[in-house]
Order: structure tokens, then C-alpha cells, then sequence
């Protein structure tokens, strides 16, 4: 390709410009005898010249631009990335004594994110029937059919679409009567919003240590963190694997406590071939642009319960009765979902399955590649008794996580390193009860690209680094 690029010295400005027409880059390259870079053309120079009253006929030294960006060859993207701007969409890459050997071109391609949204379906055609529709606020169909759509897809009676995943947990925490003076048990590798919403609503979080071979919530933990004032547990499916729900609901039901599920990363999974968030009191999905199917901003709350139903949707809508317009029997919250934000919901529910395969193809190739590396770690699967899993993203653990997502980076490669679990930090350590595993695991755990620009290449690029960095 580079070849289409360039242009000798002893040609005319006609002769780039037909260049320029062939390779469709809107550049060229200018080379001497002996093929080192002096100039770069685009086609706004031949423009501007012409229309100075200037012909084609001419050198193309008279008008080649000497002051241009370019780089070396041995340039990591990192470096390469801040050199691009509105007007500099291609830079030359020269060899030590200045000789044109290769470009780099700005391109989204390039830099592979740890997620994409997955938006190949009837998403565009939905939102913009419910954009015609005028509904485009917190009332209309889409909003509906998501609500009966996702809860028939996890089994369960219903669905109450939300604003976002942390107040679905804070609105099943309300529902469910829990405040001050009462105590939440929330495992230790969790994102913040799961003991958030636990504070939010004046409870007070016991942050209990995970288990080893899941890495989600530890029964054995909640047996000893359970007290008389313990009015619920939070299991959280970590990175889409499945917590021991038959544990959890043991527990649960010998101490007249709660389970909200908090399904933020595990839309799809089973347990025992339940649907997570089917198994609890209620289920709490989030759909981030980084989850699985996505709203953009959303979340939703599932039951079996008729009177859990209700109430949430009360609350959900300032606490107005259903019955009585703008008469308020509760102090509620405006926690709705936009019409708008429901019709990619619509779209998404109908290619879960696709969705979850295409994830499940992803981290078969990422083992089927990486499986000769030793020193790392895959995230368990099939575990006594649970029927994982969906991959939220591929994560590993490994020895020196952070030198190889600098290294990644430099690449081109985004990744994430593992959430910190929340017994180090400051505002949360007065509620921690256990956390020896969560914070091993924490300083190993990566998270890798998981869409639809993964390809093998991509991953054998993620094996070299791994393998000349890990220790």
C-alpha cells in the first residue's frame, strides 16, 4: 500500500494529482533518489495552488509541503496517537536514515476498546419509530415491551424498567423496607454502585470476603457476617459467573432474610437452569453501554412477587398513586426509563442469544490462543452445580497486571484492570468484615477486549505482550 503513496522528486503536480485520485488517501508522499522522505502533498495544497491561477504543469517541489509531521517506524502507537488531529489523518513512519518505509493512518479500527455496543439489529429502526411517536419521555410502548420482554426472557412474572443499574438496587432495597438500623451484607470485589445503593438508603453495608475458585460472594462468609440486624444479602455475578445461589437462599431463608440479586454483568446466566435475578427476591440488571444489551443509560428490576411489583413501580414514579393522578401515598423517586432508551432495549432483548454466543466465541479463541501460557489464570467455569456463563468480558488473572495493560495500551489495546475491592478504600473500611481473597484477586485480575473487533490476529497481538511481560 505505501507504494500507491508515493511520489518522486522529478515529478509534476498533474502527476501526484492522479496519485492522489488512485490511492484515495488525499495524500502523497514525496521521496528523493534515494527513497528518503522530503516532502508531503495533500490534495487541499493542489487546491489552494490552483486557485492562485496556478496549472498542473509544474514541479511538484514548488508546491510540496517541507514542514509535515511524520515519525519513526519504531513508534508505538501511544506516541504515534497525540500526532493526529482535524487535519492530519495520515503520518509517514521513516527508518533511521530518513528512508519512507510505512504510514500509520487515523482510524477508529486501530484502537480496540474493552467493549463496543452490539447495535447491528433493529435498534436504529426502533428509536426512530418512538422518536416519530412524540413519546419520547418516561410513557410509550417500547417501555412496555422491554418490561414484558426481558422478564419473559428471565423467567419471571415481572419487569420494572429503571433509569440506571444502581437504582434498581436502591429501588429493591426500598421496596423491600431496608433503612437505618439495618445491615446489608455485599461481597468485597464489587463496583462501588452495590454498597452505594445500600447507603443511599441509610442501611449499613458488611462487606464479606469472596470465594477462591468463583470469585463471587463467600455462603461461608455470610454464615458468619449474619446477625439480628441483617435484613439482606446482595450476591453479586461478577464478570457473568454465577454465585452459589442454593447457599445464599439456604441462608436466606433459615434467617428470614432478603436476596437481591445484583445481575449488573450477568444477563443470560443460569443457575441450575434459572435465569439469574429469577432466583432471589428481586433481580437487579444495569444496561450500560458496556453490559451485555444495552440501553445507553438503563437498568431493571425483576420479580415473581405481585406486591414487590406494584410497590416498585409506585416508587419508581414519585411514589404517585396508580389510581389517583398527582395524589402521592409515598415519598417516591423519579427513577424512569425514557421511551427512547426502551426501544434499543426492545432491539437488543431480541439478539441476546446471538449476542451471548458471539462473547462465547470470543473467550473460546482467547483460550484456545492462550492456553499454552502458563502463568495465567482463566476465569472458573463449570463449577459444582451452576450452570455458567456469560461472559460479560474475558478476564484472566496474572502476574504483573498493570506493566502488561501499559504495554497493551501501547498497542492500541485497551483493558481493566479488576475492580478495587472495597475494602481498601477509605470511605468503605469501617464496614469491612472480610476481604483477604477479594484483595488477592483484585491485584491479579485483567479484563481483555471483548467485541466484535476481536479477531485472532488481535488476540496473538495480546498473547506477545502478555508473554514478554508476565513474570
Amino acid at each position: 500500500m505505501i507504494d500507491k503513496l508515493l511520489c518522486k522528486n522529478s515529478n509534476t503536480l498533474i502527476d501526484a494529482w492522479k496519485i492522489i485520485n488512485e490511492n484515495g488517501k488525499g495524500t502523497v508522499f514525496i521521496i528523493d533518489e534515494l527513497e528518503k522522505l522530503i516532502g508531503v502533498l495533500t490534495d487541499g495544497d493542489i487546491r489552494s495552488f490552483l486557485l492562485k491561477d496556478n496549472n498542473l504543469n509544474v514541479s511538484i517541489l514548488e508546491v510540496m509541503n517541507t514542514s509535515f509531521v511524520f515519525s519513526t517506524i519504531n513508534a508505538t502507537p501511544k506516541e504515534l496517537f497525540p500526532l493526529f488531529n482535524d487535519r492530519i489523518k495520515i503520518i509517514p513512519l521513516v527508518n533511521d536514515h530518513n528512508v519512507l518505509v510505512d504510514f500509520m493512518e487515523l482510524n477508529k479500527s486501530l484502537y480496540i476498546p474493552v467493549a463496543i455496543p452490539d447495535l447491528n439489529g433493529k435498534e436504529y429502526e426502533y428509536l426512530t419509530d418512538a422518536f416519530l411517536s412524540t413519546w419520547i419521555s418516561s410513557t410509550g410502548e417500547y417501555i412496555d415491551r422491554f418490561e414484558n420482554d426481558f422478564s419473559s426472557y428471565c423467567g419471571v412474572d415481572y419487569g420494572i424498567a429503571v433509569s440506571n443499574g444502581t437504582v434498581a438496587l436502591q429501588l429493591a432495597l426500598e421496596t423491600l423496607g431496608v433503612g437505618a438500623g439495618d445491615e446489608v451484607i455485599v461481597p468485597d470485589l464489587t463496583f462501588a454502585a452495590t454498597i452505594n445503593a445500600v447507603l443511599h438508603v441509610n442501611a449499613t453495608p458488611v462487606i464479606v470476603d469472596v470465594e477462591e475458585d468463583s470469585w463471587c460472594i463467600d455462603p461461608k462468609e455470610i454464615k458468619k457476617a449474619i446477625t439480628q440486624k441483617t435484613k439482606a444479602i446482595i450476591p453479586v455475578h461478577l464478570y457473568g459467573q454465577v454465585c452459589d445461589m442454593d447457599s445464599i437462599m439456604e441462608i436466606a431463608e433459615r434467617t428470614k432474610v432478603f436476596v437481591i440479586e445484583d445481575c449488573a454483568e450477568a444477563h443470560g446466566a443460569t443457575f441450575k437452569g434459572e435465569k439469574v435475578g429469577s432466583i432471589g427476591d428481586i433481580g437487579c440488571f444495569s444496561f450500560f453501554g458496556n453490559k451485555v444489551i444495552t440501553t445507553g443509560e438503563g437498568g431493571m428490576c425483576i420479580t415473581n412477587n405481585k406486591e414487590l411489583n406494584s410497590l416498585m413501580r409506585v416508587m419508581r414514579d414519585h411514589g404517585m398513586s396508580k389510581e389517583k393522578r398527582y395524589w402521592h401515598d409515598l415519598v417516591g423517586y423519579n427513577f424512569r426509563i425514557t421511551n427512547l432508551q426502551a426501544s434499543i432495549g426492545v432491539a437488543q432483548i431480541e439478539r441476546i442469544e446471538e449476542i451471548l454466543l458471539e462473547r462465547k466465541n470470543i473467550e473460546n479463541a482467547y483460550k484456545k490462543e492462550l492456553k499454552q501460557v502458563k502463568e495465567l489464570v482463566f476465569q472458573p467455569n463449570n463449577l459444582s452445580n451452576r450452570n455458567k456463563i456469560t461472559w460479560f468480558v474475558s478476564v484472566l488473572l496474572l502476574n504483573n497486571r498493570d506493566l502488561v495493560i501499559d504495554k497493551l495500551k501501547d498497542e492500541g489495546i485497551d483493558a481493566r484492570p479488576f475492580f478495587y475491592p472495597l475494602s481498601i478504600m477509605p470511605i468503605y473500611k469501617s464496614y469491612v468484615f472480610s476481604s483477604q481473597k477479594s484483595q488477592e484477586l483484585s491485584k491479579l485480575g485483567i479484563n481483555l477486549p471483548t467485541n466484535k473487533k476481536i479477531n485472532k490476529n488481535t488476540i496473538l497481538r495480546i498473547k506477545s505482550v502478555i508473554e514478554k511481560n508476565i513474570s
